[in-house]
């Protein structure tokens, strides 16, 4: 068990916004990926550009960055931030190599500040991985998200970190 406390709980078990005034402005970054499974017909759909809604992946990237920007709207307790940059990287999963059909996508966050982007980075994954679900769930309802998790981070007090 480590010794690492939980920020957001002060010493009466209250939970609370923590204050980041005292901290160095520091560049920080956050990677976080999700993946999407569907019907091979599914997305053959999406990649051909003929979903009744309109282009599902240029939808999703913008619903992806959107969402970054409104992290603190969703998740209690986390800091308004001003993002600096937000990427969302959407490809297909490779159907030769015995994989699911699919997408996965990578979004990156990125500021100079004194709180991390790991949140903003997940709920831009989610978010565009929901938006592709939406926009496709005509087709296909039994699409699966899953696999959403933070691949890295870099700057602030605890340096960077990897997922292994």
């Amino acid at each position: 068990m480590s010794d690492a406390k939980l920020t957001h709980i002060d010493e009466s078990g209250a939970a609370n916004m923590v204050d980041v005034s005292g901290k160095t402005p520091t560049v920080r970054t956050a990677i976080a990926t999700g993946k999407i499974t569907m019907k091979r017909e599914t997305l053959d759909l999406i990649l051909s550009g003929s979903a009744a809604k309109g282009d599902v992946l240029a939808t999703a990237r913008i619903a992806g960055i959107m969402a970054a920007k409104r992290t603190h709207e969703l998740i209690p307790l986390c800091h308004p931030l001003a993002l600096s940059k937000v990427s969302i990287d959407i490809e297909p999963l490779d159907t030769e190599a015995g994989s699911e059909p699919g997408f996965k996508v990578t979004a990156m966050a990125k500021l100079t500040g004194q709180t991390g982007v790991e949140m903003e980075a997940l709920t831009a994954a989610s978010i565009a991985c929901l938006t592709i679900y939406d926009m496709a769930k005509a087709a296909d309802k039994g699409m699966i998200i899953s696999d959403v998790r933070l691949m890295e981070k870099t700057g602030g007090k605890s340096g960077n970190w990897k997922s292994q």
